[in-house]
């Protein structure tokens, strides 16, 4: 079930945004690291511990999603020793996008949530699907999709209204 959980959080068209405070550990650092923003409290920390239970690091899959979010030596010190960083150390290797204060997690994560679900959807789902596709691709594969891709999405009406907002200095109303 657990498998199925990261597959669905990868696979779901939306982004999906993680509100991080306090301990996140175990299968909850995997669960955030699937998610594809997390937003952390500023006393938030987190471990992949399978380890130090005698499991491998490399579960619901850790192995695949940390090393493209921190690099593989990072990834690697992670799982292996399943330590605790601190949120600024996770900031800083890249695992967590932001940090805030404690009171400001969910309504900076709310935030973001509703900005993303006034954007275009169609394109953050295409977007979020080439993140995860390219990492396999080679270069003229991934610039094959992407033209496709965008060429597709200039058919939607997503693109003429941001044209007309443009045109008219507003703010574009997507559908």
């Amino acid at each position: 079930m657990t498998c199925d959980l990261i597959r669905n959080i990868r696979r779901v068209s939306r982004p999906v945004i993680a509100a991080l405070n306090g301990t996140v550990a175990g299968a909850g650092a995997v669960i955030a690291a699937a998610c594809d923003i997390r937003v952390a409290a500023e006393s938030a920390k987190i471990a992949f511990l399978f380890v130090r239970v005698g499991l491998s690091g490399a579960d619901m899959g850790a192995s695949w999603l940390l090393p493209r979010l921190v690099g593989l030596g990072r990834a690697t010190e992670l799982l292996m020793t399943g330590d605790f960083i601190d949120a600024k150390r996770a900031y800083e290797i890249g695992l967590y996008q932001r940090v805030v204060a404690q009171e400001q997690v969910f309504p900076e994560a709310v935030a973001l949530a509703e900005k993303l679900a006034r954007g275009p959807s169609p394109a953050l789902a295409v977007t979020k699907r080439a993140l995860d596709l390219e990492a396999t691709l080679g270069l003229d594969e991934a610039l094959r999709f992407e033209a496709d891709a965008q060429a597709e999405l200039m058919e939607h009406a997503n693109f003429r209204e941001a044209y007309e907002a443009f045109r008219a200095k507003r703010e574009p109303k997507f559908r």
